[in-house]
């Protein structure tokens, strides 16, 4: 999975001047990450509080976390995508300190996202929150 940079991807949106070409920016994104495939899209990956199907694969080692994602929706893939940016192949301590909100704030993104897809969002940030909060523990 080759994405931006969270910076970059600030830079990205702002740069765009309407939020039709960011949502295309952000779709964008979600095509640059790998399916899971069919088989492995099991119900205990499932994210529960998302309005889409979305799977999450979290393989933690003492050095990093690395995640798999995938959603039927296109632009929860590009969602996803944009946390991947920030938490994807970081360490349990980093992912825990990352401030996400102000990520998501310099991106002006949550004012745009309908009340579903925006509990969505935090349902998935949440998941990978504890996983990195529980790691960090151990």
């Amino acid at each position: 999975m080759n994405l931006p940079s969270t910076d970059e991807i600030v830079e990205d949106i702002n740069f765009l001047d309407d939020w039709e070409s960011r949502y295309q920016y952000i779709i964008d994104l979600g095509k640059a990450l790998p399916t899971i495939p069919e088989a492995e899209r099991l119900p205990e990956l499932k994210v529960k509080g998302c309005q889409s199907d979305v799977w999450l694969i979290a393989d933690v080692t003492a050095e990093h976390m690395t995640f798999q994602v995938d959603s039927d929706a296109i632009i929860v893939r590009g969602l996803l995508g944009l946390v991947m940016a920030a938490y994807n192949n970081k360490t349990a301590a980093d992912i825990v300190a990352f401030d996400i909100d102000g990520y998501f704030a310099a991106l002006d993104l949550e004012r745009h996202l309908s009340p579903t897809r925006g509990n969505g969002l935090r349902a998935i940030v949440g998941k990978i929150q504890y996983l990195a909060s529980a790691a960090s523990a151990s």
